[in-house]
């Protein structure tokens, strides 16, 4: 099954990185995130990705093309640029299959998703859809199979938001008794990892947001909310970039389900 990641915003909000690569370069640990969400899929299995590109799209194609120079040892011939890898002594090796597709700079990431259409095989029913900026230790089977019994046209998984302030509870003589520092909410969010039957591509056109189709398809009855209620982290600041480096640099990063 191919999952398509919606990489091709400006990440406006995160400029102090975002200038130079596009948001899904920025590096948690030594790793891009968009590398992180990937691992987290091809753990359950699904390892067939369809990258949507538009801004600063050769950042990412070239991270993946030269993964191979990254990760081994290997005798360059400058004069003849020729390579011999030695693939023996390989650090890291990933298990991953990539579509790179030009989705354009200022598509709306429902016109993107359109435009991976001739990429999905004909015999896949079922794709799915993410965004390229937010970790979790979701179960993408445990998702599938949720989106399979609904039988509706759409999934997507429901998370709670983090407050971006803190909160204070004072009690009746207005005195304070807990402040809680950015706490996570109750509410629900839709946070990203979707998944989609290909029918709703007769409900895309041109200039479409991803947020339109679900909101056309929920009034006919045809968008499921999976509820996630453990780990999920967005990065959109760059505090929030900083926070996200300092859960991985502690032992056992909750969304860290490969080995």
């Amino acid at each position: 099954m191919k999952t398509i990641i919606l990489c091709g915003g400006f990440g406006t909000r995160l400029k102090e990185e975002t200038e130079f690569k596009p948001k899904p370069m920025v590096y948690v640990g030594n790793k891009p995130i968009i590398w992180h969400i990937m691992k987290t899929y091809a753990s359950y299995g699904f390892n067939e990705f369809i990258l949507a590109l538009g801004y600063k799209a050769d950042y990412i194609k070239e991270f993946f093309l030269n993964q191979k120079a990254f990760t081994s040892d290997f005798t360059l011939e400058t004069k003849r640029h020729t390579a011999k890898y030695f693939l023996k002594n390989r650090t890291e090796v990933d298990n991953f299959k990539i579509t790179f597709v030009d989705t354009g700079l200022e598509t709306l990431p429902g016109e993107r998703i359109y435009k991976c259409k001739d990429y999905i095989p004909k015999e896949d029913k079922l794709f799915m859809v993410t965004y390229g900026d937010a970790v979790t230790n979701l179960n993408m089977k445990t998702l599938l199979q949720f989106h399979k019994r609904q039988k509706t046209l759409a999934t997507i998984t429901g998370v709670h938001p983090r407050s971006k302030y803190g909160l204070i509870k004072a009690d009746g003589n207005n005195l304070v008794k807990v402040f809680k520092e950015k706490p996570v909410l109750s509410d629900w969010i839709n946070g990203g990892y979707m998944v989609f039957n290909k029918k709703v591509f007769q409900y895309l056109k041109s200039e479409t947001s991803e947020i339109t189709l679900l909101a056309d398809l929920a009034k006919k009855k045809q968008v499921s909310l999976f509820k996630h209620d453990d780990f999920w982290f967005a990065v959109d600041t760059y505090k929030e970039l900083e926070d996200l480096n300092a859960i991985w640099n502690n032992s056992n990063p909750p969304w860290k389900v490969w080995t």
